[in-house]
């Protein structure tokens, strides 16, 4: 065979490489190309596959020298390395064979290149192995692939697994010995091996002692093969290195011997000990976690080190186990240090950076990644054990310094990361917005100024500004918004931050520099130039603080930080147009008082945002620049200190204690040219600290928040009692109540008012109308403001009594009066309502009590009684609220289930309180689904939920019923929340922050101060009886004396007329009034400034009952007997003289019972209409509540789809009799009402003329009219003649009772009509009566009937629907929110003359209703105009206009008596009649018709 010709195998890739000869022109053959290779010769021939490189390795590792542990750069052979490392492992392993293992001896021969590796754990058995025929020393150490490690079933911590090892050895020897003692068989063995394994000797076997057991290998490497001629110092080191370590490893039950003499280490903490320093001061924390694992940590210098072995292996690379170990400390670290430095953006990789760890395990089967061993692979889930790391182990690290070492590398690399965004001093920027200074970044920057303005509007002053200082030392930069709190931000955000950024770059600032001068930035001073109110003032001290954090040193420069001030108030004299300017709040009241009367010369103009200044203006300052240009100063460490209170977390309760040692009035004088930092913070700073917490945390005296307070100051001063569209009103808000906030925070906030799920509000004050949001997810399923509506609650005035809101504190700003300090309810609604909230310094929490609870414990109080601890109530929660064993401050609330054992499912019908039901539906979806760490605990469920109730049915297995009953249903399906009543943090009546520990001391305090205020209530309503009798004395005598002509009234001067009262002794009662100055856009106080010739706005008086806070209440010269002089003429009649008596008696009386009640008789009386008033709503609540299970019973009869697909029988029209008043007889007019887009519309449907007239009718300009309610409860629908006739005997209207048509439809915001189908055409009368009355009742979605009654002298024709056609056009019907009141009714006289007179020249619905006697030659038709009322809707006038030209013209006959056909029409449920009464009483104004459009919602009609 061609291979038995080939030269013997060598140990390098270059030696078996066949000497270089020219290339045979001959191909090479089958046989020379693909070839094979005995095991041992493709060892040999790839010896890296097996022991590692062959060649020589430069690296640094420890080695053993001088009796200690060195590490230095060697060079070494692996393979050799290898070999010898498999045989000294193999004598470790014998200690996990044989525990009573005590000695292992190695020697190193330099000189004869001999290695000889001694144990005396159990020999090798001396038998002939009967399949292999060979002894087992021999089948072990001569054979390949043989071991004793294969039977994987069986768990071993011994290093052997290939069955490689010691073979490699005997393969890469000279010469290999093996030699054994086996003592159970009393046989010593010994047989060896020479030329690479290639040859062996006959095995010698001898007797030995009984019990004598050992182990010794001896070989001599082959050298060559390594390309070595000698054992050379460097390997050797390293053998003897891994001689140490197999004493570290074994420990001290086995002695290990190198050269005869024993190595140092007992134990492996020894063992750590020379790697380590002898200092003191050098960390190394050790932990034995039990027999398999022994650990020991200290610190690495910035790179991680590891030291490490598994089963006696060195695993110089470390693995799995490592990492295992390496991961528990880094981990513990890694939150350890977030709590130092808490937006550090740290991982776990970070920290084993600065690890150096040693560890010593055994475990099951390992694996490696070669048969080097040098990376152990083994999952940790394989180990066969566990190394969990004790707390007190990780405590010790954690108090080390290796987490000073790693938060000191987080700040470096966080300064290093901030550093890549430092501005420079170099040539002009290319930032968008920004508005270089011309000489910024040269040698005069310092000179320079950079202004940070307020967003673009500011911007925009401030470049009407450089108009007049130039743009050379000038630029201007927008901020948009409020700048980055830094001291908290995470360094991410920071460098993610553009504002910031830009600023850097911009000033050319370097992070972490100290200033000592200005020469390397590019602008030499920073101006702030913001608003001037609150939020303007936090803008500012951001910004100080942005650089206090960073940059402290700029803060000391002199003049460095700068702000301009703008006047906040502007008083303009109107006669001398001289400007008298403001820039606090303070200075402005202080000077409006001292002038008293004299303010009304002045005009006054607001400036709260730098975007009211114009142009000019903003000229005009910059002009002046010295005087609005305020210079920062730095005095001392404690200027730092109040900046650092004011803006670091770390500071909470001082900060706390700040806001408490503010004290009303406290401002910062403008005048000041140098402003310390600590009185920025402690002067203007904290004002905006405390608004911001006022807009958190509710007052003590009536639950409200600011927002809410403006939203209810509102709705009571409209106020809404009719439904207001939410977006409509959150404007009325804003304009009303100075609100200074985004629209849709209002919107939201009113939304939350309205809100009555179970979880919200006890009491809700809205009335929500639409989709206010349910619990299906907390209210965050409300619909958009624009969609829906609201107005007052019932109940809410039973709450606020009227009669409280004179004695009310009310604010003013922007010289507009507005909502109070706080309202004062009669019971405290922060108990009802409960409230949270989070506010500078302060967070709350105030858990929803029973209003019933609350007012008996009122009545308690007033009765001296001790009141009854209230627990936590939510209306509508059916389940459970208990106080918690282990808190007195916590409730648990629990959820309402039911379980069925026979089907192992619950049945769960309520959820605690503030748990949603999508939210709870997403947990039971998740419950049902597995994962790769977690089984699904249920099977599935199914929902029966709706918008207000719970129930859901969850299906489980047997197995998952009990491991749920195991750990507890309430607990495994979150069936419990927690409300706590420890953080309940309020403002009391002083406006001083407080907290309560029970919901009775909220309300301890809220008695005294209740109690006082009806004392309060019944000395004004005294005081105004008082006055008011004190009035109607004075009339009765003024009239008896002119009716008598002791007083002469008439052709008399004003002035000498009251002489003449005052010397006759009248009372007089002057006028109050408001002396305010003329305000610019005040919507309060002016009801109109008619200005003089020269433009000058006249002074405007406001009466009021009651002056407005805040501004000088004086009386009007001149008024004082107005109260007589305006009397009308009409009342000076003994009639009126009577009546006044009778009134005067009256209000006495009222006097003396109201003076004889006691104040806490006034309390009860409040408190008792409020529990009827509760009683009312439980009862429409349960009416409700009966309504819709009602309806759930009839769908669920119905079978599935709920009957929408039913048809409903139709309903029959009964035709009536004409009646002798009655010339015809109509159907009855089948309607619907529209979908309406204001609240509190009624949409009056009306009929679908026929024929071409309906093409042009005209719509009555402004009619009168009154509607009339008539309650139809039958079945069946009587004819339009038949009710008419009956309304025109029982119904008759006065003309100063008639509302107008066009203002009462235009209130109610009629925009659509349904179409009516047609009907055959009447026969047309010969002649009819001018200007005739005609009813048409209109069955309407409301169950009312309506009457109208048109009198513009139109003819039209009342038509029915066919009851099987459906509706072509118009917009879906829907029912209407809201109907108007019900008009009273007066009975009609007999004459009719009588008649005529009472009516206004209008005639009766009887008189037109008779046939007519005069015959007419000719057919009328008369045009109706289209709807002034609503043009984009499809109202019922407008809709006639659209029918074709080439339709029927709409006429009546004459003297007709027949009766029209009338249609089945289909059947509608319990529908009502709804009446309007139409007058035509202005007709002719067709110009103002065409005019009309929608009224607001909110004019003020009401002032």
């Amino acid at each position: 065979m061609a291979t038995e010709n080939r030269p013997p195998l060598q140990s390098t890739t270059t030696d078996n490489i066949p000497p270089a000869t020219k290339p045979s022109k001959a191909p090479r053959t089958i046989e020379e190309t693909y070839q094979k290779k005995t095991q041992l010769e493709h060892i040999l021939l790839r010896p890296d596959t097996y022991i590692g490189s062959i060649e020589k390795h430069e690296q640094t590792l420890w080695v053993w020298e001088n009796d200690q542990m060195v590490k230095r750069s060697i060079s070494y052979v692996p393979g050799l390395y290898k070999i010898f490392d498999e045989i000294l492992v193999n004598a470790a392993d014998n200690k996990q064979r044989d525990p009573k293992m005590d000695c292992v001896k190695v020697n190193i021969d330099v000189e004869k290149n001999l290695i000889s590796v001694f144990n005396n754990g159990d020999g090798i058995p001396v038998e002939m192995h009967q399949e292999e025929k060979v002894y087992v020393p021999e089948l072990i150490f001569g054979h390949l692939l043989t071991s004793s490690n294969y039977d994987d079933s069986i768990k071993k911590t011994t290093g052997g697994r290939n069955g490689y090892g010691a073979k490699l050895a005997n393969i890469f020897s000279t010469e290999f010995t093996i030699e054994t003692a086996d003592g159970k068989r009393n046989r010593r063995y010994k047989q060896v091996f020479s030329n690479n394994m290639g040859k062996k000797s006959e095995p010698i076997i001898t007797k030995c002692k009984n019990g004598e057991n050992w182990t010794m290998v001896t070989f001599k490497p082959d050298l060559t093969k390594f390309g070595m001629i000698c054992l050379e110092d460097d390997v050797v080191a390293l053998m003897k290195k891994r001689v140490v370590d197999l004493a570290g490893c074994l420990g001290k039950t086995v002695k290990v011997e190198l050269d005869g003499v024993r190595v140092p280490p007992k134990t492996f903490e020894d063992y750590v000990k020379l790697y380590l320093p002898p200092s003191p001061d050098t960390l190394r924390i050790y932990e034995n976690v039990n027999e398999r694992w022994e650990i020991c940590v200290s610190m690495a210098d910035g790179h991680f080190e590891q030291v490490s072995f598994v089963n006696n292996i060195a695993t110089i690379k470390g693995g799995t186990h490592v990492d295992y170990v390496a991961n528990q400390i880094a981990n513990h670290l890694v939150a350890i240090v977030k709590k130092q430095s808490k937006y550090s953006n740290l991982k776990a990789h970070n920290v084993k950076n600065y690890l150096w760890v040693f560890v010593n395990a055994l475990i099951d089967n390992p694996a490696f990644d070669s048969q080097t061993k040098e990376t152990l692979t083994l999952k940790q889930t394989s180990f066969g054990s566990t190394c969990e790391l004790s707390q007190e182990f990780l405590k010790k690290v954690a108090k080390s310094d290796i987490v000073k070492r790693v938060v000191s590398w987080v700040q470096f690399k966080q300064h290093n990361d901030m550093k890549k965004t430092d501005g420079t001093k170099r040539g002009k920027l290319n930032i968008p917005k920004l508005e270089e200074a011309n000489f910024a970044a040269t040698n005069n920057s310092d000179n320079c100024t950079l202004i940070l303005t307020e967003g673009d509007s500011a911007k925009a002053l401030a470049m009407s500004g450089l108009s007049v200082v130039g743009q050379d030392y000038y630029g201007v930069f927008p901020l948009r918004g409020k700048l980055l709190n830094v001291r908290e931000a995470s360094p991410k955000q920071l460098q993610e931050n553009a504002e910031i950024q830009n600023i850097k770059k911009i000033l050319g600032l370097q992070h972490g520099k100290t200033y000592d001068n200005v020469k390397s930035l590019r602008y030499g001073h920073l101006m702030i130039m913001a608003d001037q109110d609150h939020d303007g003032s936090h803008i500012k001290g951001l910004l100080i603080n942005f650089l206090h954090s960073f940059w402290p040193s700029l803060l000391k420069l002199p003049e460095f930080v700068l702000e301009f001030i703008t006047p906040i108030v502007k008083a303009t004299n109107k006669k001398t147009k001289n400007v008298i300017s403001f820039y606090t709040m303070p200075e402005y009241e202080a000077w409006k008082e001292n002038l008293g009367h004299k303010a009304r010369e002045y005009k006054i103009k607001y400036y709260k945002g730098l975007g009211t200044s114009n142009g000019k203006e903003g000229a005009e300052y910059f002009a002046d620049i010295e005087k609005h240009k305020k210079d920062f100063v730095w005095a001392d460490d404690e200027d730092g200190d109040a900046i650092e209170l004011a803006f670091s977390k770390k500071k909470i309760e001082a900060r706390k204690n700040w806001l408490r040692a503010l004290q009303a009035g406290t401002y910062f004088d403008s005048k000041e040219k140098h402003i310390p930092y600590r009185d920025f913070i402690n002067k203007e700073l904290i004002l905006f600290s405390m608004a911001d917490l006022q807009r958190s945390i509710p007052s003590m005296v009536d639950g409200l928040k600011p927002g809410q307070r403006k939203i209810l100051f509102c709705a009571f001063k409209k106020p809404i009692f009719q439904e207001v569209k939410v977006a409509q009103f959150s404007g009325y808000v804003s304009e009303h109540s100075a609100y200074h906030h985004g629209e849709q925070s209002l919107v939201s906030t009113i939304i939350g008012m309205a809100q009555n799920f179970v979880g919200s509000n006890n009491i809700n004050l809205l009335y929500p109308s639409g989709q206010f949001g349910t619990r299906q997810m907390g209210g965050k399923d409300h619909a958009s403001g624009r969609y829906i509506y609201t107005k007052l609650s019932p109940i809410t005035r039973h709450l606020f009594h009227k009669g409280d809101e004179l004695l009310l504190n009310y604010l003013n700003e922007d010289g507009q009066s507005i909502e109070p300090t706080w309202y004062m309810p009669i019971i405290p609604m922060v108990l009802v309502n409960g409230s949270e909230g989070i506010g500078t310094g302060w967070s709350t929490f105030v858990p929803n009590y029973n209003p019933r609870d609350i007012i008996a414990n009122i009545k308690r109080l007033l009765n001296g009684q001790p009141m009854v601890p209230m627990d936590p109530w939510y209306k509508w929660f059916k389940g459970t609220i208990q106080k918690t064993a282990s808190k007195d401050t916590g409730y648990t609330t629990t959820g309402v289930f039911e379980e069925n054992e026979d089907n192992n499912s619950l049945s769960i019908t309520e959820l605690p309180v503030r748990r949603w039901t999508q939210e709870y539906k997403e947990f039971l979806e998740n419950a049902s689904l597995s994962g790769k760490d977690k089984d699904p605990f249920i099977e599935e469920y199914m929902a029966h939920n709706d918008d207000t109730t719970v129930h859901f049915e969850v299906i489980m297995t047997e197995n998952q019923m009990a491991r749920a009953k195991q750990e507890g249903l309430l607990k495994k399906f979150k069936l419990t929340t927690t409300l706590s009543t420890s953080n309940m943090h309020l403002f009391d009546a002083n406006g001083v922050i407080k907290k309560y520990d029970t919901p009775e001391q909220i309300l301890e305090d809220f008695f005294q101060l209740r109690l006082d205020f009806y004392e309060k209530r019944k000395t004004a309503l005294l005081r105004e009886l008082g006055k008011i009798s004190l009035q109607l004395e004075n009339k009765v005598r003024f009239i008896r004396e002119v009716v008598e002509g002791t007083l002469i009234v008439s052709n008399r001067k004003k002035a000498d007329l009251c002489a003449e009262l005052k010397v006759k002794g009248y009372t007089p009662l002057p006028k109050e009034a408001v002396l305010e100055a003329s305000i610019a856009g005040a919507v309060d106080h002016v009801d109109g400034s008619d200005e003089t010739e020269d433009g000058s706005e006249e002074e405007t008086i406001v009466e009021e009952e009651k002056p407005a806070v805040g501004t000088a209440s004086k009386t009007i010269p001149g008024t004082e007997y107005d109260y007589l002089l305006s009397m009308a003429i009409g009342t000076l009649t003994y009639e009126k003289m009577q009546q006044l008596w009778n009134e005067r008696d009256t209000k006495k009386a009222e006097f003396d019972e109201l003076t004889k009640t006691p104040s806490k008789s006034l309390w009860l009386r409040d408190l008792d209409a409020l529990n009827n008033q509760l009683d009312e709503q439980d009862k429409r609540d349960a009416k409700d509540e009966a309504e819709r299970k009602k309806q759930q019973e009839k769908a669920r009869a119905k079978g599935p789809g709920g009957g929408r697909n039913a048809r409903k029988p139709a309903r029959k029209a009964v035709i009536k009799k004409p009646t002798a008043t009655s010339a015809t007889v109509t159907e009855p007019m089948d309607t619907s009402s529209n979908s309406p887009t204001d609240t509190g519309d009624v949409k009056v449907p009306a009929p679908k003329p026929r024929g071409k007239a309906a093409g042009q009718k005209k719509a009555p300009a402004k009619n009168k009219g009154k509607a009339i309610v008539v309650d139809e409860e039958e079945d069946e629908i009587p004819s339009l003649a038949e009710r008419m006739a009956k309304q025109s005997f029982q119904t008759m209207q006065e003309d100063d009772e008639i509302v107008e048509l066009e203002d009462r439809l235009a209130k109610h915001n009629i925009e659509s009509s349904p179409d009516q189908e047609e009907a055959p055409k009447k026969k047309p009368p010969s002649k009819r009566a001018a200007a005739a009355k005609k009813k048409a009742t209109i069955i309407s979605d409301e169950e009312d009937e309506e009457e109208i009654v048109l009198s513009d002298g139109s003819d039209f024709e009342v038509l029915a629907a066919p009851p099987e056609e459906k509706k072509k056009g118009g917009r879906k019907p829907a029912a209407a929110a809201s109907k108007p009141p019900v008009a009273a009714t007066k009975k009609r006289g007999a004459a009719a003359s009588k008649t005529s007179k009472q009516t206004g020249g209008q005639k009766l619905i009887t008189e037109v209703m008779k046939p007519v006697v005069e015959a007419s030659p000719e057919k009328k038709v008369r045009k109706m105009r289209p709807s002034p009322f609503n043009k984009k809707s499809g109202s019922v006038l407008e809709k006639m206009n659209k029918k074709d030209d080439d339709e029927d013209e709409m006429v009546m006959g004459e003297s007709s008596n027949e009766v029209a056909a009338v249609k089945a029409r289909p059947q509608r449920a319990n529908k009502k009649q709804m009446t309007y009464v139409i007058s035509d009483s202005d007709e002719e104004q067709d110009d103002v018709d065409d005019e009309a459009t929608e009224d607001s919602d909110f004019d003020d009609d009401d002032e």
